[in-house]
């Protein structure tokens, strides 16, 4: 069997904030093992496949982060990767829909596509690899199959599956009666106590000739745009895989609806397969506490915590001590520019502190203090009336885009490896401890021509210090308007 794992890597895991962000989505988190998620994920797709293949939806604007990451992935056959980036969010439905679109291109419409979220857990990868087994000889037969959890309690954050007691061919496998919504608590105990509901893990097997089939007649909205944005997409191939960039005119009018919505409950063809995998979705800030051994208080702490006559806690900070007195049941998130605070129960709901900065237009939301681009980092060390101060960090080889700002002007301080600036009409090479000026309406850029990171401080003076203040003339990322 050709079996394509299909790796989603989208979302802005609001109820995970303020570790996730827009521009640093949930898959990209560490967890305490120094793992992200996308990185389990992507070690779990290649135990089925062992090589081959991959392809991995995410957004063109964490592309490089999502790359990077995957690169940095220790795994003992390194498949082909290839990228699928979306100039915008449409929900499930579109990034399947482009997936299925592109497999069914480069690997033909019988290839079996195993649709896996970046954001999920999964401990008995045995059981994992059988149940994928089952599915795929199911898919293989034109069905829509996914993936359902045998419930270990009546949880109210899950969707819910209604098994039908007939099995087709393989007896793993069961019809689907019907999709139930995430339920309040008391219909969630009966549908527990009755046996014939799984939690929905939202991974799914099907060929792609199916799904592009089910999506065409279900989700015509959905299926016609995406059907163009591949159609019309910028492809790159290379040695270890492929990055393929949608088009936006195209892709943005898909309808926004998850896959569930737009096929899965609305196709006669679709089955299940019943698994125990040791499966959570890490869906709060509740769930990833449960990933931390508790001590003899029933605290669970990652990071630099001290306590005192406090109970059932869960920390977890960054560089800074953080210490708690006297406290119960509560959930504290320190980051360097953000801290959160709240009730052990209540940690579905910080999705609502991002939606209000988000309507505020508090950058908080959607950026770290510390900014991820393709060539490097920055960091905002501080900033005030008219100045802004920061570290930035340029990997070996890499460059900035040539740019000029309008309104700033910038200084340079080299504090470690060697850095080569073109400014204006001039070229030169900085040591540690050099400096630059950079005037404002000057073209400029930073190069590392070095082996090992380039360190330096920009100090910007100027009536506005946005970020959108940039012109570019040339980039070596794309990001370059044609």
């Amino acid at each position: 069997m050709n079996i394509i794992p299909v790796i989603i890597c989208g979302g802005a895991g609001t109820r995970l904030w303020p570790v996730s962000r827009e521009a640093f989505p949930k898959p990209l988190l560490k967890l305490a093992d120094g793992e992200s998620l996308l990185q389990k994920t992507l070690k779990r797709a290649t135990r089925v496949v062992k090589g081959g293949e991959a392809v991995i939806v995410a957004n063109r604007e964490t592309y490089f982060l999502t790359r990077d990451e995957c690169a940095e992935t220790v795994l003992e056959v390194r498949p082909q990767l290839g990228f699928v980036l979306e100039p915008v969010g449409r929900n499930t439905a579109a990034a399947i829909g482009v997936a299925a679109e592109v497999i069914r291109g480069r690997y033909g419409e019988d290839a079996i596509m195993l649709v896996l979220p970046a954001d999920q857990l999964i401990d008995d990868e045995d059981a994992f690899v059988d149940a994928v087994e089952h599915a795929a000889a199911t898919a293989q037969l034109g069905r829509l199959v996914t993936f359902g959890i045998r419930p270990t309690s009546p949880e109210t954050g899950y969707g819910y599956i209604e098994c039908d007691d007939s099995n087709g061919p393989d007896s793993r496998v069961h019809k689907v009666s019907r999709f139930v919504e995430k339920p309040d608590l008391e219909q969630a105990r009966a549908l527990v106590a009755d046996g014939r509901h799984l939690w929905n893990a939202g991974m799914f097997c099907f060929t792609a000739k199916t799904l592009l089939m089910e999506l065409e007649r279900h989700a015509p909205a959905v299926y016609g745009p995406v059907a163009e944005a591949v159609q019309e997409a910028t492809v790159s191939n290379s040695d270890d895989g492929f990055m393929l960039e949608l088009c936006k005119e195209h892709f943005a009018r898909a309808e926004n609806i998850s896959i569930d919505y737009a096929v899965m409950e609305r196709s006669t063809i679709v089955d299940v397969v019943p698994c125990e995998l040791g499966w959570s979705d890490i869906g709060s800030w509740q769930a990833i506490s449960e990933l931390t051994p508790a001590d003899e208080e029933g605290n669970r702490i990652d990071g630099r915590v001290e306590l005192h006559d406090s109970q059932n806690c869960f920390v977890r900070g960054d560089d800074r001590l953080v210490g708690l007195v006297g406290l119960r049941d509560i959930i504290v998130i320190d980051t360097p520019d953000a801290l959160l605070v709240a009730a052990g129960d209540r940690s579905q709901d910080v999705k609502h502190i991002v939606a209000k900065l988000k309507r505020s237009n508090d950058d908080t939301f959607r950026l770290h203090r510390t900014v991820h681009r393709p060539w490097g980092t920055y960091t905002v060390l501080e900033e005030g009336d008219r100045f802004k101060m920061k570290r930035i960090v340029v990997k070996p080889g890499a460059s900035l885009s040539l740019q000029m700002h309008h309104h700033r002007s910038e200084h340079w301080i080299v504090v470690r490896g060697c850095a080569e600036v073109v400014n204006g009409d001039h070229s030169v090479l900085l040591q540690p401890n050099e400096s630059t000026y950079i005037p404002a309406g000057h073209r400029h850029r930073l190069v590392n021509p070095g082996v090992v990171d380039l360190v330096l401080i920009e100090v910007q003076c100027g009536e506005y210090l946005g970020e959108d203040d940039i012109v570019r003339f040339a980039d070596e990322y794309g990001r370059v308007a044609s």
